[in-house]
């Protein structure tokens, strides 16, 4: 065997431990990007609930007012058991005398978690403004804010996680926000709005948007 022939049989025997230990790595980096994805997820879930339970934990501590100006999305998932909660807390807290008042975007879809919390006992506007598809927040008798933040940048983007902040400073500002807001419209004018401008029928929004023709039918 020529010294020639030996180097050869090494280089080649590199080379195929080189290629093992590549694609080695790209299958670990594949196990590793997927695991932390998973811990991604699991941590926005989570950080997600803590948001809906602090809001909860502030409606029920309310004794005079409850003002919220939220997004209104369709709950998916376990967002649908989380806004049966909100409503089971609207209703509590309405009973001892709370006031509760809701604002949320116009679009059409918002009308089913509208529908869900005026049932419960809150007042419940739709507005065109600004803040409404910016800021996203329940201010609890003029002195805590429970503040909530998506994860991008949009009006339809979910919220992921939330802020407790006890500041009457800021929980006056924002109520004045929430009063001066523009183009304010309640729960039975907005559903007017939307036939009119649709051209759709009743049954056809309860399909379109899950939505209780009956109760549809008492606004209308």
């Amino acid at each position: 065997m020529t010294v020639e022939f030996a180097l050869l049989l090494l280089e080649s025997g590199l080379l195929v431990a080189t290629v093992i230990m590549l694609i080695y790595g790209i299958h670990e980096g594949k196990r590793r990007d997927h695991l932390l994805r998973e811990v991604g997820r699991v941590t926005k879930v989570l950080t997600r609930q803590e948001y809906f339970f602090s809001i909860m934990e502030a409606m029920l501590d309310a004794k005079r007012e409850i003002i919220g100006c939220i997004t209104g999305r369709p709950p998916s998932g376990d967002e649908i058991r989380m806004t049966r909660h909100i409503a089971d807390a609207i209703e509590r807290v309405t009973r001892k005398g709370v006031s509760v008042r809701y604002l949320l975007p116009k679009f059409p879809d918002r009308l089913q978690l509208g529908l869900q919390y005026m049932k419960a006992g809150a007042e419940v506007f739709f507005s065109s403004c600004l803040m409404v598809h910016n800021l996203r927040y329940i201010i609890v008798d003029e002195e805590t804010i429970v503040l909530g933040m998506p994860e991008r940048t949009g009006e339809k983007e979910a919220t992921k996680k939330g802020y407790t902040i006890p500041s009457e400073g800021l929980a006056a500002l924002l109520r004045d926000y929430f009063s001066d807001c523009e183009d304010k419209t309640n729960l039975k004018d907005y559903l007017q709005e939307v036939l009119k401008q649709t051209g759709a029928t009743l049954e056809h929004l309860a399909r379109e948007f899950y939505l209780d023709q009956k109760d549809l039918k008492g606004l209308a």
